[in-house]
C-alpha cells in the first residue's frame, strides 16, 4: 500500500494531484508574474485609487498569454477552461482588479468579437488585444439598469447606411483607457452589439471616483452622444440578450475561480499571522477559537476549489449550464467574503491595515458579489431551475 503524502497546509486536500503538468505550469507562470509585477505595488495603487501602469501591465499579461486565453486563433493561447480558471485564481489572489482587467478584456470584449463579430472585426482587433497592445471594454450596465438589461435605454438607429448610437453605460471596467468598446444597444430588430472605436466622435468616458472597492481598477461611465458608426460596426452573428448574457457567462466562470484566489490570500495571511502573533504567552494559533476559524476557512476554500474545478472540467467537456455557473458564483463569492471577514478578526487591528491584503480583498469582494449578476439574481436563477417557476417578475 502506497504511503500517503505529507499533509500540506497550502493544499490540504491534495488538489494539485488533480492537475496535469501543463495546468500547473500555466498557474505557476501567472503566479510569478503577479509576484514580480503587481503584488509589491498593488496596496499602494489601492490606497491611491489608481492603476498607473495599466498599459505596461496589459502588455505583460499579453506576453504570458492570459488575454483571451481560451479563444482559438488570432494570437490567442487556446487553453482549456480549467487553465483559464487557474489563471483567474492567481490573478485574484493578487487583486480582484487585476482579474477584472483580464476578464473584461478576454471574457467580455474579446469573446464578444470572437464569437459574434465578423472576420474583419476579428482580424482588426483580436491579435492586438491578445498582445495587450489594445485594451477593450464592454458596455452593458446602465445608470438605471443593472440586473435588468432588457430595460436598457441606450439605442441605435439606422441613418442611411450608418448606425447612430445614443445612451450611457455605467461601472465599465477599462472604460477610459480602452481603444475599443463593445456596446449593447436597443434597435428595431432587438438588442444588438456594436464594435465602437473609442476615438469615434461623440464617445466619451469619465472615471468613477470615490470608490472604496476595486480601487486598483479603472471604472468609468460611458456617454454616447450621436456616435455615428458604419453599417459593418454591428456584430453580425447575434440579435437579442443572448449575446451579452453569453459573454457574462464567460466572465462569471472566471469569478468562480478568482474568488477562491482572494479567499486563499486572506487565509494564508491569517494562518501566517496566527503562527507568529503572540498573546498571553503563546501564538494565537494555539487557541481553540483561532484554530476553529482557520479550519473552517480551509474547508470552505477546499470545497470552493473543487467546485470550480468540477465546473471547469464540465466546461471543457462542453456540458456546463448557466445555472451551474450560478451555483459556483453564488457559493464561492459568498464564502470568500466570509473567509475575508474571519481572517480580519484573526489579524485584529492589523486586519484593517493595507500592510496586509485582507481588508483590500474584503472590500474588493463586495464588488465581486454584485457584478456579473448579484447574489440575489443567481439565487433566483437556481430557484427557477429547481422549481420551474420564474420569480424574476
Amino acid at each position: 500500500m502506497a504511503k500517503a503524502p505529507a499533509f500540506d497546509p497550502a493544499d490540504p486536500l491534495g488538489i494539485d494531484d488533480l492537475l496535469d503538468a501543463e495546468d500547473r505550469a500555466i498557474r505557476d507562470t501567472v503566479r510569478r508574474f503577479c509576484a514580480d509585477h503587481v503584488t509589491p505595488y498593488v496596496a499602494d495603487w489601492f490606497e491611491r485609487g489608481e492603476l498607473p501602469s495599466v498599459r505596461e501591465l496589459a502588455r505583460g499579461l499579453g506576453g504570458i498569454g492570459v488575454l483571451g486565453m481560451t479563444l482559438d486563433g488570432y494570437g490567442c493561447a487556446g487553453t482549456s477552461a480549467v487553465q483559464y480558471g487557474l489563471a483567474c485564481l492567481e490573478l485574484e489572489a493578487c487583486d480582484s482588479g487585476l482579474r477584472s482587467l483580464v476578464s473584461v478584456q478576454g471574457s467580455l470584449a474579446m469573446y464578444a468579437i470572437h464569437r459574434f463579430g465578423s472576420e474583419e472585426h476579428r482580424q482588426t482587433w483580436l491579435p492586438r488585444m491578445a498582445a495587450g497592445e489594445v485594451l477593450g471594454c464592454f458596455g452593458l450596465t446602465e445608470p438605471d439598469h443593472g440586473s435588468d438589461p432588457a430595460s436598457m435605454r441606450t439605442h441605435a438607429k439606422r441613418d442611411g447606411d450608418d448606425w447612430v448610437l445614443n445612451g450611457r453605460k455605467m461601472w465599465i471596467t477599462n472604460g477610459s483607457v480602452a481603444e475599443v468598446a463593445v456596446i449593447w444597444a436597443r434597435t428595431e430588430e432587438g438588442v444588438r452589439g456594436f464594435v465602437v472605436p473609442t476615438d469615434t466622435p461623440g464617445f466619451a468616458a469619465v472615471d468613477i471616483r470615490h470608490k472604496m472597492s476595486l480601487r486598483a481598477s479603472i471604472t468609468s461611465e460611458l456617454t454616447l452622444d450621436d456616435v455615428r458608426l458604419p453599417a459593418d460596426a454591428v456584430l453580425p452573428d447575434v440579435v437579442g440578450l443572448r449575446g451579452p448574457l453569453s459573454c457574462l457567462g464567460e466572465a462569471r466562470y472566471g469569478i468562480v475561480w478568482g474568488s477562491v484566489g482572494a479567499a486563499r490570500s486572506c487565509f494564508e495571511s491569517a494562518l501566517d499571522y496566527a503562527r507568529t502573533r503572540e498573546q498571553f504567552g503563546r501564538p494565537i494559533g494555539a487557541f481553540q477559537l483561532t484554530q476553529a476559524k482557520l479550519a473552517d476557512m480551509a474547508v470552505e476554500i477546499g470545497k470552493a476549489q473543487l467546485l470550480a474545478l468540477h465546473l471547469g472540467r464540465r466546461k471543457d467537456a462542453g456540458g456546463v449550464r448557466p445555472e451551474q455557473i450560478s451555483f459556483g458564483k453564488l457559493n464561492n463569492v459568498r464564502e470568500a467574503i466570509g473567509i475575508a471577514r474571519s481572517a480580519r478578526t484573526i489579524l485584529g487591528a492589523n486586519g484593517i491595515s493595507l500592510e496586509y491584503p485582507v481588508i483590500r480583498h474584503m472590500n474588493n469582494l463586495e464588488s465581486v458579489l454584485t457584478y456579473e449578476g448579484t447574489s440575489e439574481m443567481h439565487t433566483l436563477v437556481i430557484g427557477k431551475a429547481l422549481t420551474g417557476l420564474d420569480a424574476f417578475h
